[in-house]
């Protein structure tokens, strides 16, 4: 910090004695030219008197402005008619009940998988290759689907709850730092235990948990939400719950919930989402193609990338939730069914580079104008992965032998991460040929941009069919549905966000929504 302050004291023209604090607010690095990579940063400094900002600001150095301190607040307000519901606890649902607390709300969270503990083991018994838990697994339990994940908190979004939510991971055990890197990321291991200390803050606030216990149907009388179903996903016990305003953030794989709300009326739409499979490569060659000599550094890091092409016929390929020195995961969570993901730990020190390698997928590709079209589709494809295969091994190809059109029997210099296995040959068994084709010329466009993307051994691992939401669930400007008042659809699952934060966000303003209804 030292340094940071002689540095930013030489920018402002004053004394180092002159700054009384400063605070890395922001780090990143520009790695543009290989022979000069460096590290980005932005302060914020507290001057000693009024005097020295003022002769700061008047002198117009560039890119020195005064700071707009943000400071999120919660006001307490009465108690609504009943208990708020929120349906999920992944990081929509997980902040709508953390604000709904905070305000005084006392929401219950119903969540259909396992607690931490007990999620963890049933994923651990899959990847070793036990059967699937279809109750809890890697898409369903307490945190969501981004519990295993890389935990990675870029968004694309400006909004300024950001700062906010990113301090309550802090303040429950993530890192500091991704108060400012540019690209932050709490990782699988630390991410378990901050699901841990954001649960005791909630329940401590007047919050209540139950696990395994998922949302069934809904009642809807005149428009209005009256009650809703909850049904035990272990012992199939059934209650109805009074219902006055329920936040519906069951995630990207809630099927069966987004078929109920179907069947009640509740109107919704297929909306572009993704698929294709996961990507390896050796760590190392990722790190000196992004940063040269400067590769292996120990402040640098695992390098990461971000891809994206548009092919002649117009659709686009791209990566997604690249995840350094991570590995391969299988994500499945129905029976006779494949599916991978991406995570690493806060260390990101494993072997090799993985991220998802997508084809865009538009509506008219799923031969329906039905809601649901997309849902089917998904569940095509990782049908017959699991048909190829047998089990919940995963089909798998070298990039060398995509390109050529030969099928794989032999690994080159990537050993693949995804557990239980993998099984060479060809990932068209399982994706559509438009997939594979604009993927081939996905993979040699990206070659450009990225030396040794389509190097002959690196290793391509189906299918990856859960990059986001299938139906976009509609609702109104006051985020509540147009044939239900009360019900909130919400998050990444119900088609309004594209990630862990985006998915926050979306939560704290749908339970801001509700505390300011219950004024």
């Amino acid at each position: 910090m030292n340094y940071l302050t002689a540095a930013a004291a030489k920018i402002a023209r004053v004394a180092p004695s002159e700054l009384k604090k400063v605070r890395l607010t922001k780090k990143s690095v520009d790695a543009r030219k290989k022979e000069n990579v460096h590290f980005v940063c932005a302060v914020e400094c507290e001057v000693k008197n009024p005097a020295t900002e003022k002769l700061i600001l008047s002198r117009g150095i560039k890119n020195i402005t005064r700071a707009a301190p943000y400071v999120y607040s919660v006001e307490v307000t009465k108690p609504l008619p009943e208990r708020p519901i929120v349906v999920g606890s992944g990081p929509a649902g997980l902040f709508a009940a953390l604000v709904l607390a905070m305000g005084g709300q006392r929401p219950v969270i119903l969540e259909r998988g396992g607690d931490v503990d007990s999620r963890r083991a049933s994923v651990e018994r899959y990847f070793a290759g036990g059967e699937l838990d279809p109750v809890s697994n890697i898409q369903f339990g307490e945190g969501g689907a981004g519990t295993f994940s890389d935990g990675k908190l870029t968004t694309g979004t400006k909004d300024r709850r950001i700062h906010f939510i990113l301090e309550q991971f802090v303040r429950s055990g993530a890192a500091e730092e991704i108060l400012y890197n540019s690209k932050p990321h709490v990782g699988t291991d630390v991410l378990l235990n901050v699901l841990l200390n954001m649960r005791a803050r909630i329940t401590s606030l007047g919050g209540e948990y139950r696990f395994f216990t998922r949302l069934s149907d809904v009642c809807v009388v005149n428009g209005r939400l009256k009650s809703v179903t909850v049904t035990g996903s272990r012992d199939g016990h059934e209650e109805i719950l009074p219902a006055h305003s329920v936040i519906l953030a069951t995630g990207h794989s809630a099927r069966d919930t987004f078929r109920m709300l179907f069947d009640r009326g509740i109107p919704m739409i297929s909306k572009p989402f993704a698929v294709g499979a996961r990507i390896e490569h050796p760590q190392s060659v990722i790190n000196a193609a992004q940063y040269g000599a400067f590769a292996g550094s120990a402040e640098l890091g695992a390098a990461d990338y971000k891809l994206a092409v548009h092919l002649p016929d117009g659709r686009g390929v791209y990566t997604f939730c690249m995840c350094p020195g991570g590995h391969v995961v299988a994500a499945a969570s129905e029976p006779e069914s494949v599916v991978t993901n991406g995570m690493s730990f806060f260390a990101r020190d494993g072997a090799n580079a993985n991220s998802a390698l997508l084809v865009g997928v538009n509506p008219s590709d799923f031969g329906s104008g039905h809601p649901l079209a997309g849902v089917e589709f998904q569940r095509r494809i990782e049908r017959a992965a699991y048909s190829y295969t047998g089990s919940s091994s995963a089909p798998a190809q070298l990039v060398g032998d995509l390109l050529n059109g030969t099928p794989s029997s032999a690994l080159g210099n990537v050993i693949p991460t995804y557990r239980p296995s993998v099984a060479l040959g060809e990932i068209s068994c399982c994706l559509p040929e438009f997939i594979t084709q604009s993927m081939k010329s996905g993979i040699l466009l990206m070659d450009k941009r990225l030396k040794g993307f389509a190097a002959h051994d690196a290793l391509l691992t189906a299918p990856e069919t859960r990059s986001s939401s299938p139906v976009r669930i509609l609702r109104g400007e006051d985020m509540q549905s147009p044939a239900a008042a009360g019900l909130y659809p919400c998050g990444e699952g119900a088609g309004f966000a594209g990630g862990i934060m985006s998915a926050a966000v979306d939560g704290v303003k749908c339970a801001e929504m509700i505390l300011n209804a219950a004024k």
